[in-house]
């Protein structure tokens, strides 16, 4: 593993279209989280299940920066975190447990973001959790679970403790630990990552001004699984992902190599 920026390991004719498309999606997804200021220098990753009947999957060439990573740059592996095509590069098997974990227990967790940032941390250390006291944090609190800090994500037995607290939800609070989430693509975990990490910040926001923190009442929070299709017409990720991309490309276009 070198440390220059990194050249393309796989040639877009090597591979096939709905493949090449994950990939290039995903890699706006890693460039995405470098944007925002949401990467953890090296660590910390975002897996998607590559195409085809073969559990395969996705993730970072372990040591590169997030706003490095390209389309194809992104390492095949399978559930046990082994690489099964070929690359110059390596993996950090240990940091595919947790998402090998919800890969494996649910079919539709097609995509897998799993991160530190500094808001989300600051929450997972809070005994209440994720509070509602804003709009963003209805959106989270309509599906979220949470799991408790069994130290670093190396436990194979931790991995069903894992799912089961996460069941059919798609976003997780791991407890001092960090956020999670999870959709059938890219730009749904990343939407739903977005909407959790900005109600994190909120909160840690709303508490440094000391005052007394006003609630949202509860048959409020009820209603909102039902109002948010309306509220994105329906379309959710579908709607903001074609944005980010623009985005990206005024930015730097090289994910998509």
């Amino acid at each position: 593993m070198t440390t220059t920026a990194p050249e393309p390991t796989r040639a877009q004719s090597d591979l096939s279209e709905q493949e090449w498309q994950v990939r290039v999606d995903l890699a706006a997804a890693y460039r995405l989280v470098a944007h925002y200021g949401w990467d953890d220098l090296i660590f910390t990753h975002l897996s998607a299940r590559a195409p085809g009947p073969e559990h395969h999957f996705l993730i970072n060439p372990y040591g590169m920066m997030f706003e490095e990573i390209t389309a194809s740059s992104l390492v095949k592996i399978n559930l046990q975190g082994e690489i099964v095509s070929p690359s110059p590069y390596f993996v950090n098997p240990a940091g595919f447990t947790i998402h090998s974990a919800v890969h494996a227990a649910r079919e539709d967790a097609l995509c897998v973001i799993h991160l530190h940032t500094s808001n989300g941390v600051a929450v997972s250390a809070q005994k209440n959790g994720l509070l509602p006291i804003s709009q963003q944090s209805l959106f989270a609190l309509s599906s979220l679970a949470y799991h408790d800090y069994e130290g670093l994500a190396l436990n194979e037995d931790e991995k069903s403790r894992l799912v089961a607290d996460l069941g059919n939800k798609n976003e997780m609070i791991l407890r001092n630990h960090g956020l999670l989430t999870v959709g059938k693509t890219p730009a749904e975990a990343f939407l739903s990552m977005y909407i959790l990490e900005s109600a994190c910040r909120i909160q840690i926001l709303a508490q440094s001004g000391g005052a007394a923190l006003q609630s949202v009442p509860d048959p409020i929070l009820e209603k909102v699984a039902s109002q948010l299709g309306a509220v994105t017409v329906g379309q959710g990720a579908q709607l903001a992902w074609p944005g980010l991309l623009r985005k990206l490309d005024r930015i730097d276009p090289s994910y998509r190599e």
